[in-house]
């Protein structure tokens, strides 16, 4: 009996020696699926959250007007700008690693999502291509290629910034066709009917250089083209046999703004800030110059112009009512919520709506409030800290009995 005693004691003291190392596993696995959960929402759930409320937007067709004939085709068109890819200089680690992953994601999760036809990026693609090494620039471009992956039905087209390839005075032959060489150098882009002209905005300086005369003779044959296309019933002869293009007024990508004064006209959540919004902007460095500007409006007559730099967003009315859209920085290394445009475009009509990606002072939010939660919960169950509930109920029994 006395060793039957003494193996039940030991039996039990072995179980109570057990049930705090269970305790401890339990609250470990809880505090594992919260990190878990904490980490599932802030990278991944929450990029499906808020771009999921966006839609793409309607647009007129004759056949909505009570017109006869086939509906025009709608192309789904994408529009983002001022990517500012990190380079070997300037890029710390972590400031690549959570700014590109981000990006990554809401592209990613947009292509999924809205299952848009064509992607137009408006400069600044990358932060140091106008000074990055063949090599430096060459790990720019692969990791650009792994953010910006795409099916192959889903085309991809980007214009040169600043950035890219360089202000006027840092911009070469080289830069330029090493830019033109990762994205297609077309000037002129037709699909569905829809003309879209990509200007390199840097080349539009007006003082002769080769470069730029070079640039604006293209936009010249350019403006010819499209002018034979919309009159092509009218003059014939002058525009001979070459390939007509849709007679549809074209849309203008570019990265600088077209001349304006400052952004003091600007409104909504994502324009320039208060205090940035009376700067007067220099001609040829925060827009093109008046003459520039005039030259675009006058020989392309687009009817809606995009453009990017400012990184903040803005509608401006110029010549007889064409708009122009600056579009925001799709990153959070420039702004705390970046966004993009979603454009429905027929050859005669288009609608835009904007969509706005996760904001990054809400991520951080999420983290820090989980990251107290949980240090909360490890001083609870150490018993350094009353556990919250049990203070409530011995507060509220309190309150009762007096």
């Amino acid at each position: 009996m006395a060793a039957e005693d003494t193996a039940s004691t030991r039996l039990g003291a072995g179980r109570q020696h057990l049930r705090p190392l269970k305790r401890r596993g339990l609250v470990l696995l809880r505090l594992t699926a919260i990190v878990f959960a904490v980490l599932l929402f802030c990278e991944f759930l929450i990029y499906y959250l808020v771009i999921f409320r966006c839609s793409w937007p309607a647009v007129k067709t004759p056949a909505d007007a009570g017109g006869l004939g086939t509906p025009e085709p709608v192309l789904r068109a994408m529009f983002l700008a001022d990517t500012h890819l990190l380079g070997a200089v300037r890029g710390h680690w972590l400031d690549k690693l959570r700014r590109e992953w981000q990006m990554e994601r809401a592209f990613q999760t947009a292509l999924w999502l809205l299952q848009p036809e064509v992607v137009f990026i408006l400069g600044d693609v990358f932060d140091e291509g106008k000074w990055s090494s063949s090599q430096a620039w060459a790990d720019d471009v692969g990791r650009f290629w792994k953010i910006f992956r795409h099916p192959p039905h889903v085309q991809l087209r980007a214009v040169a910034g600043n950035h890219d390839i360089g202000f006027h005075y840092q911009m070469n032959t080289y830069k330029i066709k090493r830019f033109e060489k990762v994205f297609n150098p077309e000037r002129l882009f037709s699909w569905k009917g829809i003309n879209f002209v990509m200007i390199n905005s840097v080349a539009l300086e007006g003082d002769s250089c080769d470069i730029c005369s070079g640039a604006e003779a293209e936009l010249l044959e350019i403006s010819h083209r499209l002018n034979c296309s919309r009159e092509q019933e009218h003059r014939p002869q002058e525009c001979g046999d070459r390939q007509r293009l849709p007679a549809s007024a074209p849309i203008l990508l570019q990265h600088f703004p077209l001349y304006r004064r400052n952004d003091a006209n600007c409104s909504g959540k994502d324009a320039a800030p208060p205090d940035e919004k009376y700067t007067p902007f220099k001609e040829r460095y925060d827009a093109l110059s008046q003459e520039a500007s005039r030259k675009l409006l006058w020989w392309l007559r687009p009817r809606l112009v995009l453009s990017g730099h400012t990184h903040s967003a803005c509608e401006v009315l110029h010549g007889a009512g064409v708009l122009e859209v600056s579009v925001p920085s799709f990153s959070w290394r420039n702004r705390n919520n970046p966004s993009f445009i979603m454009g429905s475009v027929t050859p005669t009509e288009y609608a835009l709506a904007k969509c706005y990606l996760p904001c990054e002072d809400t991520v951080l939010t999420t983290y820090c409030t989980a990251a107290g939660g949980l240090v909360l919960l490890t001083l609870v169950h150490a018993g350094l800290v009353a556990s919250p509930f049990h203070f409530g109920w011995n507060m509220l029994r309190k309150f009762k009995t007096t």
